[in-house]
C-alpha cells in the first residue's frame, strides 16, 4: 500500500474592498479563518487581490496622450499597492497565515519605487514570507500600468504539511502563474520541470473558456491546478470608478463573475467552478495522483523528446 500523503486546499472567491488596503487585509483574514475553519492547510487568493484589479479603468490613455485625470487615477492606485517583503501589510499577512496554520499564495500588487507588478506572495504559517512571483507579461492595457517580471521570481516552494489524521509531515511542491500566463507554454514547461505539484492560478478571467484551460494544465502537467478567480460588484470598488455603463450604474452589477476551480492531476474537478458570489472551496489534494498521472503521461520526463526540443531558463544577474 502507497503511502498517504494528502493536504487539504482552499481556493477563496472574494475581491478586494475599494481599493482599502484595511478593509482587504479584513477580508483577507476572514476568509483565511473560513478556510482553517474547513481544514484547510493552503488557501489561494485571486489575481490582484490586494491593491485591486481596475476593471474598466482607462487611465485617461489613447496612444500617443495621457490625461491629468488618468495621471491622478494612478496616483491612487499606486498607492493602494503594497512593498514586498517590506510593509505592514505583508507582516499582516504572516500573522494570519501564523494565527490560522494555513500557507497562503495571496494575488497582490506590488510597488517597488515608481513600477507596479502584479505578484503572488507565498507566506508559510512558520517561516513568513518565503517568496513571490512576478507576472512575466501582463495582458494587453495591463501593460500600462504594470511592469514585466524575470526569471529571478519563478519560485516553486517545497511547502511543508501535517496531515490530518495520522499527523505526518508531507512536502508539496508549490508555484503560481498568474491569469493569462497560464497561456504560455514555455513558462508552465519550466514549472513542470521543476515538479510542480500543487499549481495555483490566481485569476480575473471569469469566461467559461477558462474552465478548459485549468483542466488542460492539470491533464498536461498531471498536478492539481488551483484556481482563484476574484467575484466582484461594482460596490466593492471607489465610487467614481469606470464601469461598464454608466447608464445604468447599480452597486449589485457584476464586474468580474468568479469561476475558481480545484482540478486533480487526471482532470477530474474537486470543486466548484463557484460564479456569482464570494465564498470558499475546499477539497482533499492527494499527492499520489500526480504520480499516478505521471503512469502514463510527464511531459518532461519519460513523454519529452530533448533529442528534438531543447528548453533552457535565461536568466540574467
Amino acid at each position: 500500500m502507497s503511502e498517504r500523503k494528502v493536504v487539504r486546499a482552499s481556493v477563496v472567491q472574494t475581491c478586494s474592498a475599494a481599493y482599502s488596503l484595511p478593509d482587504t487585509l479584513a477580508k483577507l483574514d476572514k476568509f483565511t479563518h473560513v478556510a482553517a475553519q474547513e481544514g484547510a492547510q493552503l488557501a489561494v487568493f485571486p489575481e490582484a487581490f490586494i491593491g485591486g484589479y481596475p476593471k474598466h479603468s482607462t487611465f485617461g490613455c489613447v496612444v500617443g496622450d495621457r490625461t491629468p485625470d488618468g495621471r491622478d487615477e494612478f496616483v491612487r492606485y499606486h498607492s493602494a499597492a503594497i512593498e514586498v517583503p517590506n510593509s505592514d501589510a505583508v507582516t499582516r499577512m504572516e500573522s494570519i497565515s501564523k494565527e490560522t496554520n494555513v500557507f497562503l499564495v495571496v494575488g497582490v500588487i506590488e510597488r517597488d519605487l515608481g513600477t507596479l507588478y502584479c505578484t503572488a506572495v507565498f507566506v508559510d504559517p512558520e517561516q513568513g514570507y518565503v517568496a513571490k512571483h512576478r507576472k512575466l507579461v501582463p495582458t494587453a492595457m495591463e501593460r500600462l500600468i504594470w511592469g514585466q517580471g524575470d526569471a529571478t521570481t519563478l519560485p516553486v516552494y517545497d511547502a511543508g504539511f501535517i496531515q490530518r489524521g495520522d499527523g505526518q509531515s508531507v512536502k508539496a511542491k508549490v508555484a503560481a502563474t498568474i491569469c493569462w500566463e497560464n497561456y504560455m507554454p514555455l513558462l508552465r514547461t519550466y514549472y513542470y520541470s521543476q515538479g510542480v505539484q500543487i499549481y495555483c492560478a490566481p485569476t480575473v478571467d471569469s469566461r467559461p473558456a477558462w474552465q478548459h484551460t485549468m483542466h488542460h494544465i492539470a491533464l498536461e502537467g498531471r498536478c492539481f491546478v488551483l484556481s482563484a478567480c476574484q467575484y466582484a460588484e461594482e460596490k466593492d470598488f471607489p465610487d467614481d470608478h469606470a464601469v461598464a455603463n454608466v447608464n445604468e450604474r447599480n452597486g449589485s452589477n457584476t464586474m468580474i463573475a468568479g469561476g475558481s476551480v480545484i482540478i486533480d492531476p487526471l482532470g477530474n474537478t474537486l470543486a466548484g467552478p463557484l460564479l456569482g458570489q464570494e465564498g470558499v472551496l475546499t477539497a482533499d489534494l492527494d499527492l499520489n495522483t500526480v504520480v499516478r498521472g505521471k503512469f502514463d503521461l510527464d511531459v518532461t520526463g519519460h513523454y519529452a523528446r530533448p533529442d528534438v526540443f531543447d528548453f533552457k531558463l535565461v536568466t540574467h544577474q
